[in-house]
């Protein structure tokens, strides 16, 4: 391998990769075995300047991985800004392979910040919590259907399942306790967090899983990485109003909820909420700024390893 500068694009399935690399134009359909993907990354016939593939539900963590490993930068981006980007250059049709092309092309008129992989124990917190959404949710659907059930055996039958999913759930939030407390970053931070009304257990492991540049930002940039800053939406003397887009749903959903709490329990978030909708402000519009007002709070919070308080809420 030499050091010319080139990007690669990685389109991504179950079972195998498609891969284009800029500007020689070589393509790859590569099968995701471990041992004949370490073989293809091995054999590149250049060192990408910059790795690009989009997320797609954790596929793209082995192969991200075997990059890294060998100390090649790569990012992971979100599907529809490939997808827009492709779009912008008149490219519609859509397979494995002129994905591949789109994704390179992206890396390199775009070139997407590199962020490290998320380390093991990272991963797990970040497996656990999906494992406890997947839980709470089916809970509440079984015990909808309980409600709904008459038959005796099927309602035996409900009851039993729910049974056996709170067991689970209450083996995961054991984990997840151990977990956090096995890590002095973790537990520190954890600890700031739950210092603010409204922030429990759940939202702030959501936190730390799903948002680690939390305290790393500025409270522009952890707004629009989430998805809570409102976008412009202009052109000339016309201004449309502005809008929220992209960013982190599980993230958001677990500030909606503290944000709900915090209109009772949080003096802040509470008295923020009464003065927007006395503005005349919708009430999705006021929930918004809510969850934008919390996030920023807790931003500072973790970046100056402080907890709640007046003299830190001035600065926030």
């Amino acid at each position: 391998m030499n050091s010319a500068v080139s990007h690669l694009g990685i389109d991504i399935s179950k079972q195998w990769l498609d891969a284009c690399l800029l500007p020689t134009g070589q393509t790859w359909h590569v099968s995701t075995e471990p041992d004949l993907l370490a073989a293809w990354v091995d054999t590149l016939p250049l060192t990408p300047t910059l790795v690009v593939m989009e997320a797609t539900g954790g596929l793209e963590t082995t192969v991200a991985a075997l990059f890294a490993d060998r100390g090649i930068a790569v990012a992971i981006v979100n599907p529809r800004q490939v997808r827009d980007f492709a779009r912008s250059t008149g490219e519609l049709a859509k397979t494995d392979k002129i994905d591949a092309h789109a994704i390179a092309l992206f890396a390199e008129r775009i070139r997407p910040e590199p962020r490290p992989l998320k380390d093991d124990q990272q991963r797990e917190l970040d497996e656990l919590l999906t494992r406890r959404r997947q839980l709470v949710e089916a809970l509440t659907a079984e015990k909808n259907r309980l409600q709904q059930a008459c038959a005796k055996s099927v309602r035996a039958s409900i009851q039993a399942h729910i049974d056996w999913l709170e067991r689970q759930l209450k083996k995961v939030d054991g984990g997840l306790d151990k977990l956090v407390k096995s890590s002095p970053l973790w537990r520190e931070r954890e600890d700031v967090l739950r210092s603010a009304p409204s922030i429990g257990p759940g939202t702030a492991r959501v936190l730390l899983a799903e948002l680690p540049e939390l305290g790393s930002l500025n409270r522009h940039q952890i707004s629009k990485l989430v998805g809570v800053a409102p976008l412009a939406h202009e052109s000339g003397k016309w201004k449309g109003k502005r809008f929220c887009s992209g960013g982190r749903a599980g993230v958001r959903t677990a500030l909606y909820m503290a944000v709900l709490s915090g209109l009772r329990f949080n003096p802040v978030i509470g008295a923020f909420y009464r003065r927007l909708i006395a503005m005349g402000k919708p009430v999705k519009v006021a929930m918004t700024a809510c969850m934008r007002k919390l996030l920023t709070i807790l931003n500072t919070m973790v970046r100056k390893k402080q907890k709640w308080g007046d003299s830190l809420l001035k600065h926030a």
